[in-house]
């Protein structure tokens, strides 16, 4: 796993006291189905400001137990979202999943497991290899370093089990059915389908009104997987960042790409470079010029789309 050149870059705010005793503070969460509950984090990179917390924990309340989706991005995080989750049920965690690498989103496993132990963690195959060979240990002191020491303490609890493409875990009388792929958001990326409750859980392979990073994935996957994201038709979705929705937010996302993609092909092949095409394509996308990390990512999805046409 390599550093991002964007978080390392931006790792420069003010010292806090801080320690591996701390929680961050409370972000409410919001039943957006029968037995779901999503905490909406907000919306940027890990930051003193926020804490290191800034993607969207979720659960689904079970007749067994409690299934958590991508408890957070470190154990001060987890223990959060643990407080909230114990507000809407006394049922334990007996299930986690983790939809890709990236460990904003599930360095908080090990505040999961230090309060029900024998709770299984699942994950990608690949997600799983990579945090084993180094992916971890990178994901933890990079959340050190952007919080200026804020998650010192979180340890990177891996996933223990494999989910792959297909699968489906029978859990507490519903199905979660694994939409899984090698080549879009992290390459090691699971959406995770409540088959019952018509939700699906993108991870980042889906964002709400936010521009993508994608230096660890690619163009093509990612839109492959925006479509299989609106074949699947849930009534409901819940993005990795972002407010949850019904397939508008997934549609917007899927227009975002063409038009990016489309306009990007078509200054190329008039041998115009990355830099001539950011303000035609800016002005093309103008409409969406106030998502999130619009001026971090937009320049370096150009760039992206101009390797992938390259290699075509």
């Amino acid at each position: 796993m390599r550093l991002l050149p964007l978080l390392a870059a931006l790792a420069f705010c003010t010292d806090v006291s801080a320690g591996p005793q701390d929680v961050v503070r409370t972000h409410p969460a919001q039943k957006v189905g029968a037995a779901t509950y999503v905490i909406h984090g907000p919306q940027g990179v890990p930051s003193v400001e926020n804490q290191s917390f800034m993607n969207n924990p979720a659960w689904i309340v079970t007749a067994d137990g409690v299934v958590v989706i991508d408890p957070g991005s470190s154990v001060q995080a987890g223990r959060m979202v643990v407080a909230q989750l114990r507000k809407t049920t006394k049922k334990p965690v007996t299930h986690v999943f983790n939809t890709h690498v990236h460990g904003d989103h599930w360095l908080g496993n090990q505040a999961i497991l230090d309060l029900w132990p024998k709770a299984t963690i699942i994950g990608h195959p690949d997600m799983i290899k990579g945090a084993r060979d180094g992916a971890g240990a990178f994901w933890v002191k990079l959340m050190s370093d952007m919080t200026k020491g804020y998650t010192d303490g979180t340890r990177a609890e891996i996933p223990t089990v494999e989910a792959r493409d297909g699968q489906e875990f029978r859990i507490g009388g519903k199905t979660f059915r694994i939409h899984s792929s090698t080549d879009a958001h992290s390459k090691t990326d699971l959406m995770i389908e409540v088959v019952e409750d018509r939700t699906l859980f993108t991870g980042d392979n889906v964002l709400s009104r936010q521009v993508m990073n994608l230096r660890d994935g690619t163009f093509t996957g990612v839109m492959k997987e925006t479509g299989r994201a609106l074949a699947v038709d849930a009534k409901l979705y819940v993005p990795g960042h972002g407010k949850t929705g019904d397939r508008k937010l997934v549609e917007e996302q899927k227009a975002y790409f063409d038009i990016l993609m489309a306009e990007v092909r078509r200054l190329y092949d008039e041998g115009k470079s990355d830099f001539e095409m950011k303000p035609l394509v800016a002005e093309k996308l103008e409409a969406y010029k106030n998502w999130a990390e619009w001026d971090t990512n937009l320049g370096p999805q150009i760039s992206l789309a101009i390797l992938e046409i390259e290699q075509e």
